[in-house]
């Protein structure tokens, strides 16, 4: 869980790997990414890598990191959904975070191998729907979502409003850094009771 005080990654230290440019691969699937206007594997990449870079983890010894992004539809979300959680009904996004589990032999791995944070699940179909109530594009929504994914991912969460608020600042600040703002356009963060988002410990198979 994330607080003000303490956030789940360490950015206090920002010379930690100052020797070593930090290298970020991403890998993006999923048929529904043609369904999002303008949108292709390269732009999610790149909002991957910004924020990975701003956030600035701890947890490679070679400031390497590797992270997935899947754009599905709610049937496909709906199964893990239910497989993961029990709950049989489509949500907008699913994290699958593999820093939470203990591997055996991970510190000499991660010593010549990318940290892999693990596996971001987006349900466009979900998207679009709350972009129109957010009034904001597809697209939008689609970064704002896998943000709150990653987020998840590095060890934030959010069980209580408190903590909430405080992590769909995040994703406003996250999202900064990838967008012009648009002159007018309503607030990207959420009201509390909107978000539906989720984060599941095992990692996706």
């Amino acid at each position: 869980m994330a607080s003000e005080s303490s956030p789940p990654y360490s950015t206090a230290n920002k010379e930690t790997h100052s020797n070593q440019p930090m290298q970020v691969e991403v890998i993006v699937d999923g048929e529904a990414i043609a369904q999002v206007p303008s949108l292709d594997s390269t732009h999610c990449q790149t909002w991957l890598h910004r924020w990975i870079t701003e956030l600035n983890p701890q947890q490679s010894p070679i400031n390497a990191y590797e992270v997935s992004l899947r754009l599905t539809n709610d049937a496909e979300i709906q199964q893990l959904n239910g497989n993961y959680r029990q709950q049989d009904r489509p949500t907008d996004v699913l994290s699958f975070a593999t820093l939470e589990t203990a591997l055996p032999g991970a510190a000499s791995v991660y010593e010549e191998q990318p940290v892999y944070l693990g596996d971001i699940i987006v349900s466009v179909e979900t998207a679009q729907r709350q972009a129109i109530q957010a009034q904001r594009s597809l697209t939008q929504e689609v970064a704002w979502l896998t943000a709150h994914g990653l987020l998840h991912l590095l060890g934030w969460d959010h069980p209580d409003d408190n903590s909430l608020t405080q992590m769909l600042a995040q994703q406003d600040r996250l999202l900064a850094l990838v967008f012009i703002p648009d002159a007018g356009a309503p607030p990207l963060a959420y009201p509390l009771e909107e978000t539906g988002s989720v984060k599941v410990s095992n990692k996706l198979s």
